[in-house]
């Protein structure tokens, strides 16, 4: 016997509708979150006449979380279903526009009975890799969150300091945060001495080209512009002072993610496999690695791991109209790093190179053929992972063996 389990989550509970294969309903439930909901889950379950786990497949709008994470150790099958899924699964059972919690777990049932295999099955990847793959994601977050502050700073010293933008180009950077810090309005810039700024170069991390670096910055310093009124200015570079400590924590944060991630990194078995392909670094390999996991069952095939990836193309085709796309439903994450991966292989590989080149006098975009090549890095690092073998760039970019990759793509 199979049980098919539709589980709608909640901040603070799960209701739960448990179907036979046929679709008959056998038991609808609400649980806690927690020890308490989990255990009822479990009895629920066990009232049924399940000799295996495996036997009892579940459906659940979310493939991550404590909830999740325990569904998955008892042996159950569970299945991530996205919620634009479910949501268009529903106008099956009724276009009404109503919606319940207990009616979406009955959708997540019958999704999981008669579809199961349009869905991702959420993989059993080892702790070590979802550990990293909880430090990947916070190091990101704290990028995006350094690169928000950082344009409203942008934007405040656009209004009243604008030598600022003069001197610093990339305003999250150790020398500009140091300098701010001191120096936060027109005035107190115009006033530094090259000693004091290169002190406080020297205090930020600097240790080279102090001398030069305190010049140039002193000089565009005291260039002339537009000033604002002298309360406003005031006012301004107390907002300034406050957006670059916060700066300034975010740099600390994001130095103190990187060292971590790089000793869990360290140690995973597949790390010398992803650091072998061209344009993996320090900071993106264990990236893509988070986001893929370590499951060595959960991609089947190359074609799957570029579906999940977002890079392999679309095709929509409807009477005689034909349309090649990119995928719009994607993992956002692991896609921006590709993209990141496949531009900074341009340097290190020449196959990668020609490749990119090749596109580009084709007549494509630049992200476009960053695209396609982020596709075809994602099928070498899934043979790679298959066969434990590191990068070749001769077996991958081998006179033959690229004109049958490009014949087949």
């Amino acid at each position: 016997m199979k049980l098919f389990v539709g589980n709608d989550w909640a901040s603070d509970h799960h209701d739960v509708c448990v179907v036979d294969g046929d679709g008959n309903r056998l038991a609808e439930r609400r649980f806690d979150e927690g020890i308490v909901g989990l255990a009822g889950f479990h009895g629920l379950i066990g009232s049924f006449d399940i000799e295996d786990p495996s036997e009892v497949v579940i459906g659940i709008e979310s493939d991550r979380g404590l909830w999740v994470e325990a569904l998955v150790a008892s042996g159950y099958r569970v299945f991530a279903i996205n919620p634009r899924s479910a949501a268009r699964y529903r106008d099956r059972h009724s276009v009404s526009g109503a919606k319940s919690d207990r009616g979406d777990a009955f959708v997540l049932a019958e999704i999981v009975r008669l579809d199961r295999d349009s869905h991702r099955e959420i993989a059993g990847d080892s702790p070590e890799a979802a550990a990293i793959g909880v430090l990947a994601r916070g190091h990101q977050t704290l990028i995006w969150e350094r690169t928000r502050h950082s344009n409203r700073l942008r934007h405040t010293l656009a209004g009243f300091y604008p030598a600022a933008l003069v001197a610093f180009d990339k305003l999250y950077t150790n020398d500009a945060l140091a300098v701010l810090a001191k120096a936060p309005s027109p005035e107190a810039g115009a006033a530094l001495r090259v000693s004091q700024i290169k002190a406080v170069l020297k205090k930020g991390g600097r240790q080279r080209y102090l001398d030069a670096k305190a010049i140039e910055i002193q000089t565009a310093l005291r260039e002339s512009h537009l000033t604002a009124a002298a309360p406003v200015a005031a006012a301004m570079a107390v907002s300034v002072a406050a957006q670059v400590d916060i700066l300034q924590t975010l740099q600390t944060q994001i130095a103190a993610m990187e060292k971590m991630i790089a000793t869990h990194f360290d140690e995973h078995p597949e790390a010398d496999v992803y650091r072998s392909l061209p344009g993996l670094g320090a900071k993106l390999s264990p990236r893509v690695l988070g986001e893929f996991g370590d499951d060595p069952e959960r991609f089947t095939s190359a074609k799957s791991r570029r579906n999940y990836a977002g890079t392999s193309p679309l095709t929509i085709e409807s009477g005689k109209r034909r349309v090649v796309t990119n995928r719009h439903i994607k993992n956002n994450r692991l896609y921006d790093a590709i993209d990141q991966w496949a531009f900074c292989s341009l340097q290190d590989s020449p196959g990668c190179r020609q490749f990119y080149d090749q596109h580009r006098a084709a007549g494509d975009s630049h992200h476009t053929a960053l695209r396609a090549l982020g596709n075809r890095l994602v099928g070498y690092l899934h043979g790679c992972l298959r066969n434990g073998a590191l990068y070749d760039e001769h077996i991958a970019w081998g006179t033959r063996h690229n004109q049958h990759l490009e014949q087949t793509a």
